[in-house]
């Protein structure tokens, strides 16, 4: 009986345990923003990975469009070369200045990156692309940037992922692509830790160029020992070869 229950639990909790890895796996099929290492602070720069996985069984993905809204402010952005695809990056007037984090006045700013693929070039099916863009400076009033982004299939079909994700609510079918940002850095920190670090980096030279010469010396003055001890031996060697010589003639000649 106990064994029968300990089977069927064991069925459930794996059946269970699939259906959480299938349901993972479809929520994540949705294109998504990234970044590798520290989150980009506000008022600064950072770098956006830009996820686009296939979701078709028969069509790649030839082009993707990412909105950057206005009210960001973001001056510059530049993206990184793709082979078989080229970027467009789009700059319009805003209808009001934005003030950045350092009291710079921006007219215009970068509103929308495209990605289009080249002749011959495809995310094909179970594959995945990353787009790559360095922007700022990031605005320092909000606590995530949300980028409405269009995927588009070859023959024309078009997939929005333009959804607001509500705080603490369920994720919608189709989410936007969002990156949180990092309490603002203040320049000066910022500038005392790059001086603090290429300190560091040039003493750490210094240092070990001292030990060298130190280690060198050890080495030539051991070196200097062993060579007067090895020829003291030599000399006394030959004496001692010498004196036996001597005392066997002697020998000889008293005979």
């Amino acid at each position: 009986m106990s064994q029968h229950v300990f089977k069927r639990a064991a069925v459930v909790a794996a059946t269970v345990g699939l259906a959480g890895l299938f349901g993972a796996g479809i929520a994540s099929a949705h294109v998504t923003a990234n970044v590798y290492g520290d989150q980009p602070a506000k008022g600064g720069y950072g770098s956006i990975f830009f996820r686009v996985p296939n979701e078709d069984a028969k069509l790649g993905t030839v082009k993707l469009e990412v909105d950057i809204k206005p009210e960001y402010g973001i001056g510059s952005v530049r993206t990184k070369p793709i082979p078989g695809w080229t970027a467009q990056v789009t700059e319009s007037a805003l209808p009001q200045p934005v003030t950045t984090a350092s009291g710079t006045k921006i007219t215009e700013a970068v509103t929308k990156v495209v990605w289009t693929a080249q002749p011959g070039t495809k995310i094909g099916q179970n594959e995945f692309q990353e787009f790559q863009i360095s922007a700022g400076p990031l605005p320092a009033n909000v606590d995530q940037l949300e980028f409405p982004a269009i995927q588009t299939y070859e023959g024309g079909k078009v997939v929005e992922w333009n959804q607001p994700t509500p705080a603490g609510g369920e994720e919608p079918e189709h989410p936007a692509p969002t990156v949180k940002l990092a309490a603002e850095s203040t320049d000066g920190d910022h500038a005392s830790m790059t001086a603090g670090a290429s300190g560091t980096e040039a003493a750490a030279p210094a240092s070990e160029d001292t030990t060298a010469r130190w280690l060198g010396g050890a080495g030539l003055v051991v070196g200097a020992l062993g060579l007067g001890i090895g020829g003291g031996a030599v000399l006394r060697s030959r004496l001692a070869a010498t004196g036996h010589s001597a005392a066997n003639g002697n020998t000889e000649g008293t005979k």
